[in-house]
């Protein structure tokens, strides 16, 4: 028998990643957390979590003890929400980027909400994020680009969007119809910051097709980077679902590669009615606004 307080103490540990600011949480000690996360995963066999460098981090075993306990306690409010009330009070929880939600999945969303199938609780995270949400069982869903999909999740595809170099309407290379990599030689890009995978992606190309490039300056998310490119301080390539401000043009870089979305959720877990509904949703807006 899996001991459910212990089991509950774990879910608010997997959140924190950290003793003290859970056990506060708790309103128990540190030494009282630590002893009961210790018996569960002695009880279950296991290794729950450990330490990377300065920080803790969950095992995959550890992500799937928390992905059964939110759902242990997720059914428990839901049949108490019912005997009490009649109905499930239970929010269906999304997890996607702030790209996403400003471009992709606004519609879906309000499509969603209008039919008031139960409360929307929505978490903004970048993609490595969303997914372990997802595993943990933080978020039912999340939307995230993927080019692979990871172990324990299954991935639905939502759409596909090209890659486009932003520029202001005075310069050079407006004049262009398309663009190729060689165009951007000398290029004072805007990017994210080290090791985002936008990035990374960027670098490899220009690399590979002998590209000098340097960066103007280093920006997370997308409107952020339409800004500075507004204000002249570099170009920038981003999702060609970005809406482009005035004063700015649009051009296609057909050498990269197209980001295709995902609507991802646990395999091994079982959807609510609910979070069923809004996946669907979701992957109908999609397959629309493809055909845009």
């Amino acid at each position: 028998m899996v001991n459910l307080d212990w089991l509950g103490a774990f879910v608010v540990f997997s959140e924190h990643l950290n003793f003290t600011r859970a056990a506060r949480a708790l309103h128990v000690s540190q030494p009282a957390l630590h002893g009961q996360i210790g018996k569960l995963g002695e009880a279950l066999g296991v290794t729950l979590y450990q330490r990377r460098g300065q920080r803790l981090e969950l095992t995959p075993d550890g992500k799937r003890v928390a992905a059964f306990g939110r759902e242990v306690g997720e059914r428990t409010r839901s049949f108490l929400d019912v005997l009490r009330h009649g109905e499930s009070r239970a929010p269906v929880v999304l997890c996607a980027g702030e790209g996403s939600y400003l471009y992709l999945l606004g519609e879906g969303i309000r499509a969603f909400a209008a039919r008031a199938a139960a409360p929307l609780r929505l978490l903004t995270r970048d993609r490595e994020a969303t997914l372990d949400a997802v595993a943990t069982g933080e978020a039912h869903l999340g939307v995230a680009p993927l080019e692979g999909t990871p172990d324990g999740i299954a991935a639905d595809r939502l759409t596909e969007v090209e890659q486009i170099l932003v520029v202001p309407e005075a310069h050079p290379l407006a004049r262009k119809r398309r663009i190729k990599l060689c165009d951007l030689e000398g290029a004072r890009l805007v990017v994210p910051g080290p090791g985002r995978p936008h990035r990374a992606m960027l670098a490899q190309a220009l690399l590979s097709a002998g590209v000098r490039w340097e960066p103007a300056v280093e920006a997370s998310g997308w409107e952020l980077m339409l800004h500075f490119v507004r204000l002249g301080v570099g170009v920038a390539v981003v999702n060609a679902c970005c809406r482009v401000p005035r004063g700015l043009v649009a051009r296609p870089l057909p050498e990269l590669p197209r980001r295709t979305f995902y609507v991802v959720r646990r395999r091994d877990g079982e959807l609510p009615g609910a979070a069923t509904a809004l996946r669907e949703v979701l992957l109908a807006h999609g397959a629309a606004w493809q055909r845009r």
